[in-house]
């Protein structure tokens, strides 16, 4: 899986790089390992600078497969937090996706059987 990360308003340090990797490789598990398009592009920082008590960090993954683009996005007052809430947004959403894909494939094949039941 190709990543792209980019950091808004923040600076990209190694550590928040090696934070965003290690979450990206727990969403990998639930793509398709042998589809290369797989692009998953995160965008992380400060969502704006008007805040009276502290900042609101932002973070927001898109990751674009074969069949589907999917999208997450959170805003916390820890960035670290941002990052975990986005990731599980992202993974629920590839299940269920899924997870629907499963049961149409489930729902044809029985609609199949019947009509091959009814033919006889």
């Amino acid at each position: 899986m190709k990543t792209n990360v980019k950091a808004t308003n923040i600076e990209l340090t190694e550590a928040l790089s090696q934070y965003v990797d290690e979450k990206l490789l727990q969403v990998e598990k639930f793509v398709d390992a042998e589809d290369e398009s797989v692009m998953c592009d995160v965008e992380i920082g400060v969502s704006t600078k008007h805040h009276q008590s502290g900042d609101i960090f932002r973070a927001e993954m898109t990751c674009h497969t074969a069949g589907k683009d999917f999208r997450a996005e959170s805003e916390k007052e820890d960035l670290y937090l941002a990052i975990n809430d986005t990731k599980e947004e992202l993974i629920a959403g590839i299940k269920s996706y899924r997870e629907k894909q499963r049961k149409l494939k489930k729902k044809g094949a029985l609609a199949l059987k019947n009509i091959i039941k009814g033919a006889e």
